[in-house]
């Protein structure tokens, strides 16, 4: 009998190669993988939506989005991924299924993409420049700000898009993709950012 193993496994396991990428010099382009996360999808049940709201805010202190964006909250980030519903991510088993299930009970319903997802940071002061050449949404500063999100496509590919909190005056963007299509996606964007040099990594922090 064949042997089989269950450990869990970044779908980014053999794509990603930590180190340089690209052209030499200052890297223009952060990219790396958030490993780790929690994610759960809230979908409020018919006529429901007003009863999930009030349950996310008595959960999490802040009001679920309502419309594209990402709100942070004090130990989850909420992420608008469509009318009525949004995800839950967070670290550390802090915000689980079992944990969720009896504050959104009758509701909303929840699912667990906790691995059915992959997490890609993309940073730096060519990240925009990058995305650009992907993706249909305009990401300039002005219309795309901090806490700004999209459910949107990233050369064909589904994503849910959302800028996170600048680092060090560099904007930062988050993409998250079915795990299937995470090594299609990770190439396709260190394709595009290799002109501007790239340091590639993984991280256990949300961005």
């Amino acid at each position: 009998m064949a042997d089989f193993s269950w450990n869990v496994r970044s779908p980014l396991d053999r794509a990603l190669v930590a180190g340089p990428y690209g052209a030499q010099g200052d890297a223009g382009v952060a990219l790396a993988e958030i490993r780790n996360f929690d994610l759960i999808q809230v979908m409020a049940r018919r006529g429901k939506a007003g009863d999930m709201a009030k349950a996310a805010k008595a959960r999490f202190g802040v009001a679920a989005p309502e419309t594209p964006k990402a709100v942070d909250a004090t130990d989850a980030m909420l992420i608008w991924s469509g009318p009525d519903q949004f995800l839950v991510l967070s670290k550390g088993g802090k915000h689980t299924m079992e944990m969720l299930a009896p504050v959104f009970a009758g509701s909303a319903s929840l699912s667990d993409q906790s691995h059915a997802r992959a997490l890609i940071s993309v940073s730096g002061d060519k990240a925009r420049a990058t995305l650009a050449k992907l993706s249909s949404i305009d990401l300039h500063p002005d219309v795309f700000g901090a806490g700004a999100a999209a459910a949107t496509s990233v050369d064909h590919t589904s994503i849910t898009l959302w800028r996170g909190e600048d680092r060090n005056g560099q904007a930062v963007f988050n993409l998250l993709v079915f795990a299937t299509f995470a090594e299609s996606l990770w190439h396709t964007v260190l394709d595009s950012a290799a002109e501007y040099g790239v340091t590639i990594s993984h991280s256990e922090e949300l961005a």
